[in-house]
């Protein structure tokens, strides 16, 4: 069955961008675009290692607001809308929250986020295994 409501998770890394073109591409139901803005003091943000600050958040909120908007211009470029929403939180745990409170009945995202080295691929890799271990909806991961 054709899902009724698509949620693509961008974090701002090229695969994500694919997973948002394969979506337009696929699905013609409504998307929603979702990006998680993590909190200056959880363990993956920088918050670990750096006092948080004002500065930094808005740093933070502005990249989540720029990727919303490239986003929203890949969508217009092939006649399509999409819904945005900036989420705050663990983002496996945000993505999750959002499918069960908002019908989304599939995810679409970037298998990993990141370069292509270090340690960065490796923590938000864990993004996607969580989600599609523990998502109640189907899950497409794009690679």
């Amino acid at each position: 069955m054709a899902p009724s409501h698509v949620l693509v998770a961008l974090d701002g890394s090229p695969l994500a961008d694919d997973a948002l073109e394969f979506a337009l591409e696929v699905f013609e139901c409504p998307i929603t675009v979702v990006n998680v803005v993590t909190p200056l003091d959880a363990g993956m943000s920088e918050g670990g290692v750096l006092e948080p600050d004002e500065e930094r958040l808005e740093t933070a909120e502005d990249r989540a607001e720029r990727v919303i908007e490239r986003a929203r211009d890949r969508a217009a470029a092939v006649d399509r809308t999409v819904e945005t929403t900036v989420e705050s939180g663990d983002p496996a745990e945000a993505i999750l929250a959002y499918v069960e409170a908002s019908g989304v009945d599939h995810v679409v995202m970037g298998g990993h986020g990141g370069s292509e080295s270090g340690v960065l691929p490796r923590l938000l890799g864990t993004v996607a295994t969580t989600v599609v271990g523990e998502a109640p909806v189907p899950v497409t991961v794009v690679r």
